[in-house]
C-alpha cells in the first residue's frame, strides 16, 4: 500500500470530541493513519516517497460504515414497486431460490461499487436464502468485496419456519435447523479473521421472528458466543411485524428477542421501527446497536425509525442501505441525507444534527460491527479508511458549512476513497474494477436469473 499525505482539506475527524480543522493535513503509513491535524503536516511526520494530495476544496472524513444489506436483491430491484414488506417478500422470495453462485457474484459485484462510490469503506450483507443447489453463496461475496476493495462483514442468515409451520417463506426456501447452524459455523471457520486490520469478518444472523424458530434463534446465539462473533437480525421492521410476535409470542418483539438471549453489546438489529419507550430502554440498557435504513423504510411504507429517541436511550444507531430491491438506490451516502430529514419531518429540525448523522455513518456504525478501536474516526493509530469529498463544484462552492455540504446537500463526488490505505475510488471513478464491465455483467445476470425464474413457473 503507498503511504499518503492529504493536505489543505477541511477536516471532520469524528472523534470522540469532534474535531474538526477548517484546513487540515492527515498521514497515512502503512495503511494506518499516522498523523492529523491542523495546518500543513510537519516535514517529520511524512514518509519518504508518500503520494501527495492537494485537498483544497475538500472535506475529509471517515469512510462510512453499511450496517445492513442484501447483496443479491441487486439482482431484483425494481420489483413489487408498490408492495409492502410481507407483499413483497412473498412475490420476490421465488426469484432468490434461484440465486446461483454465479449470480450472487455478480449481483454483490454491483451492490459493493455503488456502496463504494457512495463513500462506503466497509460494509456487512446479510444473505438468508440459500437455495439448494445454489453453490457456496458467501465465498462468491467475500471474492466480490476483494475484488472491489472494501472491508467486508459478512452476515450468514438463515431460515428454519417455513409456510407449513406458520412462517412467511416458502417451505424451499428454508433450511433445516442443524444444517443451517452447520453452514454458519462452516462459514465462520472458513472465512473469519479476528486478526487486528482485517479485511473479513463473520455474523451469525438467523433472519427475523417470522422466518426463524425459537430453537435456531436460541442455538445462533450460542454458536456466536462460543465462536466470538457478532450477531444481527431483522427486529421491529413493521407493525405486521409486531403483530405477528404478540400473537405467536405473546411479547413485542425486543421482549421476545431479549428472552431468547438476543440483546447485548455482541447484537445489532436491523431496522427498529415499531419500539415502545420500554423497548428502547432495553435496547440502550444492553447496549444492543440499530442499523436505520430510512430509504428502505420509507420504499415499503414501514415507519420512520425514532432515532432520536433511541440516541437518546443510550443505543448505537448505525446507518445501513438494506436491500437493493427495497432502496433501489444502492447509495451509504443518500442513508445519511435521508436519516437526517427523516427524524426532522418527524420531530422538528433539532431531532438530528448534520455532525450525530455524520457520526451514525462513521464511529456508531463501527461500533454496530465491533470495530470503533479500528474504524470510524480519523486518529493516528486507526486504520486509513478514508473519504476525501470534493467540495468545489458549482454544486457545493461556497457553502458555509462543509458537514452541512455532504449531510444535506447533493452527493458530493469522491475525489478518494481509500480502505487501509488502498485507492479504490479516485476522481469519481472505481480504482480496482472497471464499472462498465460491471454494469455489463449486471445485465446478463439479471436476463439468467429472468430465464430461470420463467423455467421455473
Amino acid at each position: 500500500m503507498p503511504d499518503w499525505v492529504v493536505e489543505g482539506a477541511a477536516i471532520a475527524t469524528v472523534d470522540a470530541s469532534g474535531s474538526e480543522h477548517a484546513s487540515g493535513h492527515l498521514v497515512i503509513s502503512e495503511g494506518r493513519i499516522a498523523a492529523v491535524g491542523p495546518g500543513a503536516a510537519p516535514a517529520s511526520a511524512v514518509p519518504a516517497g508518500a503520494r501527495r494530495v492537494d485537498g483544497t476544496g475538500c472535506l475529509l472524513t471517515p469512510g462510512f460504515v453499511n450496517t445492513h444489506h442484501h447483496f443479491s436483491q441487486w439482482l431484483t430491484r425494481g420489483m413489487a414497486a408498490d408492495s409492502e414488506l410481507f407483499e413483497w417478500l412473498t412475490e420476490l422470495y421465488p426469484w432468490w431460490a434461484l440465486v446461483t453462485e454465479e449470480l450472487e457474484h455478480v449481483g454483490a459485484l454491483g451492490a459493493l461499487c455503488v456502496l463504494a462510490s457512495s463513500g462506503c469503506t466497509t460494509t456487512m450483507d446479510h444473505q438468508y436464502v440459500f437455495p439448494k443447489r445454489g453453490g457456496d453463496l458467501i465465498a462468491a461475496e467475500v471474492e466480490a468485496a476483494a475484488r472491489v476493495g472494501l472491508r467486508f462483514h459478512p452476515a450468514r442468515g438463515s431460515m428454519d419456519l417455513g409456510r407449513s409451520a406458520g412462517g412467511l417463506p416458502p417451505d424451499d426456501v428454508v433450511e433445516a435447523t442443524d444444517a443451517a447452524l452447520a453452514a454458519t459455523d462452516d462459514a465462520i471457520s472458513r472465512f473469519h479473521d479476528a486478526s487486528p486490520g482485517s479485511m473479513v469478518r463473520v455474523t451469525v444472523a438467523p433472519c427475523s421472528p417470522f422466518t426463524v424458530t425459537r430453537e435456531l434463534m436460541t442455538r445462533a446465539a450460542d454458536l456466536a458466543r462460543s465462536r466470538g462473533v457478532r450477531l444481527h437480525t431483522h427486529l421491529a421492521e413493521t407493525t405486521d411485524e409486531d403483530a405477528y410476535c404478540r400473537a405467536q409470542y405473546g411479547s413485542t418483539p425486543v421482549e421476545y428477542a431479549e428472552s431468547l438471549g438476543w440483546l447485548g453489546g455482541d447484537v445489532w438489529i436491523a431496522h427498529g421501527v415499531h419500539l415502545d419507550e420500554a423497548s428502547r430502554a432495553r435496547l440502550g440498557a444492553t447496549g444492543t446497536g440499530v442499523a436505520h435504513c430510512p430509504s428502505s423504510n420509507g420504499r415499503l411504507g414501514a415507519g420512520v425509525a425514532p432515532v432520536p429517541e433511541l440516541l437518546a436511550a443510550g443505543v448505537p444507531v448505525g446507518l445501513g442501505v438494506d436491500g437493493s430491491a427495497s432502496n433501489e438506490s444502492g447509495e451509504l451516502w443518500a442513508e445519511v441525507r435521508g436519516a437526517v430529514l427523516a427524524a426532522r419531518a418527524r420531530e422538528g429540525a433539532a431531532a438530528l444534527g448534520t455532525r450525530e448523522v455524520l457520526r451514525m455513518a462513521t464511529m456508531t456504525g463501527a461500533r454496530c460491527l465491533g470495530r470503533e478501536d479500528e474504524l470510524g474516526s480519523l486518529e493516528p493509530g486507526k486504520l486509513a479508511d478514508v473519504a476525501l469529498w470534493r467540495l468545489d463544484t458549482v454544486a457545493h462552492a461556497g457553502i458555509a458549512d462543509p458537514v452541512a455540504a455532504l449531510t444535506l446537500g447533493a452527493r458530493p463526488t469522491l475525489a478518494l476513497l481509500l480502505v487501509g490505505g488502498r485507492a479504490v475510488v479516485e476522481e469519481g471513478e472505481l480504482a480496482t474494477l472497471d464499472a462498465g464491465l460491471v454494469a455489463r455483467e449486471v445485465g446478463r445476470a439479471v436476463r439468467r436469473l429472468g430465464d430461470r425464474h420463467a423455467g421455473s413457473r
